[in-house]
C-alpha cells in the first residue's frame, strides 16, 4: 500500500512496490511515444479502392455488445458468446509497412491508405457455422487459423490486428479471431486475467466443434500473451474431457505466453502424451513479463525463461515443445514484449509455409536454438524461425490506451504539490477524517 507524508506543505506519496512497478510501466509507455488514433472504427465505408485487400473474418466474442456506434463489443462480460462477420480492406503494400496496422488518422477511413472496415455484421450461431464451412472449402488444405490477442486489447485492436496477420502472412487457412472481455486499460490487469478464466468454456467449445466439423481438416492456434493461458486451459479442459487431443490441432504457437511455469507443466501433463506441436517463442528481455513476474509472486513466466537453463531445457525436451529464442534480436515494441511485429520476411517466409501445408518446425530447428540474427532479414535468411508469422502479437501497451490511463496515474500518485483526492484514500480503507489529515 501507499503511505503519505507531509514535507513543506505538500503531500508526498511513497508508494508500494506494486504501485511502483504499474507506475514504471505507464511511464515506459509515455516514452515509448504511445499515441492515439480514432476509436470505433468499425463503421462500414464504401470499398472505393481497388487496389486494397480484402479480408474476411469469423468473430466470436464473450464481450458485452455496445450502444457506441462503431465500437460494436465492449470490454465487459456477455452471458453468452456472440459471433460477428467482419471485412477489413488493407490499403496497398506502397502506402503501409508489411507487418503495420495503418490506423485511420481520421473518420471515416480511407481505404486507399487506411485499414477501414467494409462489413460489420453481427450474426447468429448458425450463419457462423454456414461461414465457417463455406470459407474453410475455400482454404487450399481445409484449414482454420483460430487467434487469440493478449491483454489490454479493445475489440477493434484484435480485429485490425488480426486482419494484418492475416494479410501479410498471405495464409489460406479460414480465419477466427476469439476476442474475450478485455478493458483495454494497464489497470486492468485483474479484470482481464479473470476475463481469460471467463472465457474458458466458450473457447473449449469452440474448439470442440472444430474438432467435429469433417470438413475442418487442420487446426493452427496462435496465442499471444495472456490469450496464451486462455488458449492452454481450453486445451487441457477438452484433453481431459474427451481422453486426447484430435489430431487435426496440428500446431499451437505460444507467442510471449504471462503463464506461470509451474501452472504450464502442469498444464501439459493434462493434456496427455499426445498432443500439439508447440512452438514457443521467448524473451529474456521482455519488460512486460518482467512486470507480471512481480505481480505473481516473483514465479517465472513461461515467455520469458532461458531454455538453455535447467530444468526447462530438459523438461522442454521431454516434452517436444520448440523454442524460438529472441532474446538476441532487436525488433518490435520497446517493451520487447512483440517482437518480429514488423518483420516483412518472416511473416511472408513463414506464411508460404502454413500455406502450402508444411508443419512449424522443421529439421532446422532444434530445442533451445537461438536466433542470433541482429536483424529480421538475418533471421529469415536462416530459414530457421518456423511458426513466426504467428509471432506478430499485439503490443501489450497499446497505442490507444494512453487517455485509458493518463488521468489513472495521477490517481495512484497524486499530483506534485497536492493532497490525494479523497476518493482514492478513503477507496483503500480508510475513514473520510484520516484522509482530510
Amino acid at each position: 500500500m501507499s503511505t503519505a507524508k507531509c514535507r513543506d506543505g505538500r503531500i508526498q506519496l511513497s508508494l508500494s512496490p506494486g504501485l511502483k512497478w504499474i507506475s514504471a510501466l505507464l511511464l515506459l509507455c509515455a516514452l515509448s511515444g504511445c499515441g492515439g488514433h480514432p476509436k470505433n472504427v468499425l463503421i462500414p465505408v464504401a470499398d472505393s479502392a481497388p487496389n486494397a485487400t480484402k479480408v474476411d473474418m469469423l468473430v466470436t466474442t464473450t464481450r458485452s455488445r455496445s450502444t457506441i456506434q462503431g465500437e460494436m463489443f465492449t470490454g465487459e462480460r456477455a452471458l453468452a458468446p456472440a459471433f460477428a462477420d467482419i471485412t477489413v480492406s488493407i490499403p496497398p503494400a506502397n502506402v503501409r509497412k508489411i507487418g503495420e496496422v495503418a490506423w485511420p488518422r481520421r473518420l471515416p477511413s480511407n481505404p486507399a491508405t487506411d485499414f477501414a472496415t467494409l462489413k460489420a455484421d453481427e450474426i447468429t450461431r448458425d450463419d457462423a457455422r454456414k461461414w465457417l464451412s463455406a470459407s474453410v472449402r475455400k482454404s487450399r488444405d481445409r484449414s482454420v487459423l483460430v487467434f487469440i490477442h493478449g491483454f489490454n486489447n479493445r475489440f477493434e485492436d484484435s480485429v485490425y490486428r488480426f486482419a494484418q496477420i492475416v494479410k501479410d502472412s498471405g495464409v489460406h487457412s479460414a480465419p477466427v479471431l476469439v476476442t474475450w472481455p478485455s478493458r483495454g486499460s494497464l489497470l486492468a490487469y485483474g479484470y482481464d486475467r479473470e476475463s481469460t478464466n471467463y472465457t474458458r468454456n466458450a473457447l473449449e467449445t469452440l474448439f470442440q466443434y472444430l474438432a467435429r466439423d469433417p470438413e475442418v481438416k487442420e487446426v493452427s492456434i496462435l496465442a499471444h500473451s495472456m490469450g496464451n493461458w486462455l488458449a492452454l486451459e481450453a486445451l487441457r479442459q477438452m484433453a481431459m474431457r474427451n481422453g486426447r487431443l484430435p489430431d487435426k490441432f496440428e500446431n499451437v504457437m505460444l507467442a510471449s505466453p504471462d503463464v506461470d511455469v509451474d501452472v504450464f507443466r502442469q498444464q501439459i501433463v493434462d493434456m496427455g502424451k499426445q498432443h500439439p506441436k508447440f512452438t514457443l517463442f521467448v524473451s529474456r528481455d521482455d519488460r512486460a513479463l518482467a512486470v507480471s513476474r512481480r505481480v505473481w509472486g516473483d514465479v517465472a513466466r513461461l515467455g520469458a525463461i532461458d531454455p538453455e537453463q535447467a530444468p526447462f531445457k530438459k523438461e522442454l525436451a521431454d516434452s517436444q515443445i520448440t523454442v524460438i529464442d529472441l532474446t538476441k534480436v532487436k525488433a518490435g515494441d520497446r517493451l520487447n514484449h512483440g517482437k518480429f511485429a514488423e518483420s516483412p520476411e518472416v511473416v511472408q517466409l513463414i506464411g508460404a509455409r502454413i500455406s502450402d501445408g508444411q508443419t512449424l518446425t522443421d529439421s532446422k530447428v532444434g530445442l533451445g536454438d537461438k536466433i542470433l540474427a541482429a536483424t529480421t532479414s538475418t533471421a529469415a535468411a536462416a530459414g530457421s524461425a518456423a511458426g513466426l508469422i504467428l509471432a506478430a502479437p499485439v503490443a501489450v501497451v497499446d497505442a490507444d490506451t494512453r487517455d485509458n490511463y493518463a488521468g489513472q496515474v495521477s490517481g495512484l500518485t497524486g499530483p506534485v504539490g497536492t493532497q490525494p483526492r479523497a476518493p482514492d484514500c478513503m477507496a483503500a480503507g480508510r475513514s473520510k477524517e484520516s484522509c482530510r489529515q
